[in-house]
């Protein structure tokens, strides 16, 4: 959905050879951001911490399943699973709408085709959300690494109590845990790669003072490269081609040992 409604407004830019702000009404190039560079501002913002939300609603669910299956089983129902995603999303849009409101300051990035919240050069005013944009990240990021850790180690554990040694059929659900395992680790480390530059950027730009427009984009566009990756590798690694490809390897392997 977020690349649906940014990638339009891009292209646009690109096609016309103008700026986000000069494409919008109320812009003046770079130095006052129109409504698209405002609009588009707020999407990137809340698309970089709406799935974040989600994503540790899943490791919370991850994690309570595999090491406290009694809980899970008695409170965690349908309906609220059903309940935790609009209200992950509504709380998302109030929190990204406060630059909106005067609470921070939209930017336009160099080459004109990308807008965010301001993270250096700006007054407390125009640095406070940024920092606490950032802070959330890394609370979110911290709590879903943890659950996954968690639950790799529960999964670790599971695996090792399957017997070795047998007919395929019983070490069948060994193979199981551990392609969860290395799925849920690698997705656990892209995540954690992508979104540590913006976290990074946000208090450097706050606290040291340090204006660099080229690192900051870079930070967005390591955000952005989560959201396109992280779906594909989910993806590749829940194929049954592939995961039998990973068992005859691992099975190679320890024949040759």
């Amino acid at each position: 959905l977020g690349k649906c409604l940014i990638s339009p407004m891009v292209l646009a830019a690109y096609a016309y050879n103008r700026s986000l702000s000069e494409l919008g009404p109320g812009g003046r190039g770079g130095e006052q951001p129109g409504v698209l560079c405002q609009l588009f501002a707020f999407l990137m913002a809340f698309f970089g911490l709406a799935p974040t939300l989600l994503l540790l609603a899943m490791a919370l669910e991850c994690w309570l399943s595999l090491g406290h299956p009694y809980f899970y089983r008695r409170h965690l129902t349908r309906r609220l699973g059903a309940a935790l995603g609009p209200a992950a999303a509504g709380l998302c849009a109030l929190f990204c709408a406060l630059p909106l409101l005067g609470f921070g300051e939209p930017m336009q990035y160099c080459p004109g085709t990308w807008c965010f919240i301001r993270m250096a050069g700006g007054g407390p005013d125009q640095l406070g959300f940024p920092v606490l944009y950032a802070s959330l990240m890394g609370l979110l990021v911290l709590a879903i690494v943890a659950c996954n850790v968690s639950s790799m180690r529960h999964l670790y554990g599971m695996a090792r109590r399957q017997p070795r040694r047998g007919t395929p059929p019983a070490a069948a659900p060994r193979m199981e845990e551990l392609d969860h395992l290395v799925l849920l680790g690698l997705m656990t480390v892209l995540f954690t790669v992508c979104s540590l530059p913006l976290i990074i950027r946000a208090y450097m730009g706050a606290f040291a003072a340090d204006f660099n427009e080229n690192a900051d984009l870079s930070a967005l566009r390591f955000l952005s490269v989560n959201s396109i990756v992280d779906p594909w590798v989910f993806i590749i690694f829940r194929t049954s081609v592939f995961r039998s490809f990973v068992r005859r390897v691992c099975r190679r392997l320890g024949s040759r040992r």
